[in-house]
């Protein structure tokens, strides 16, 4: 088991952005296992895949995005999109983890720390078909709002081939006692 006291979770630069882009490769490829559309995602006909979430997270989202990136030394191994800021809902847009430093605390870790950065309302949506995101964000509620976070089925905009979207929501830091 890895230590997640070897990672450190920062603000992402956008010096950062080429490295997030290739861990947003193996991102959406781990996503492509739980699609559960009529038609797979597959990659582009270059090999990448769709990635205005990127864009939007590097200032195409203008001030409302911020990135962040999770290293192991010099070694990156994760990231996250959090969007939202001006409202007053804050959304875990993306968030990954390489599979090599999964199950030793550092996605417990990373989440916490990001959004400990940004106190208030949180949203954070995953899908039932992939049970490693079911168990780890229900987890995610319970330890960062102990029973006082809830989970609740969306339709996904434009989208009525696929199913729902499940969601949690709960109140984190100063912000949440306003």
């Amino acid at each position: 088991m890895t230590s997640f006291m070897e990672v450190d979770i920062r603000p992402a630069t956008p010096a950062d952005r080429p490295t997030i882009e290739r861990l947003w490769l193996m991102f959406r490829h781990d996503l492509s296992e739980f699609d559960t559309a009529a038609e797979p995602q597959l990659p582009n006909p270059d090999g990448s895949f769709r990635s205005e979430r990127v864009d939007a997270a590097f200032g195409g989202g203008g001030e409302d995005w911020a990135p962040y990136l999770f290293l192991r030394g010099e070694r990156p191994v994760g990231f996250a999109f959090v969007r939202g800021l001006s409202g007053p809902t804050r959304v875990l847009n993306s968030f990954f983890v390489v599979r090599g430093m999964r199950r030793g605390g550092v996605g417990l870790r990373a989440v916490t720390e990001v959004v400990a950065r940004h106190p208030g309302h949180w949203e954070i949506a995953f899908q039932d078909a992939n049970p490693g995101a079911v168990a780890f964000w229900r987890r995610v509620g319970e330890d960062l709002a102990p029973g006082e976070w809830s989970e609740e089925r969306r339709p996904v905009p434009g989208r009525a081939d696929l199913p729902p979207d499940v969601w949690i929501s709960f109140r984190y830091g100063k912000a949440a006692e306003a």
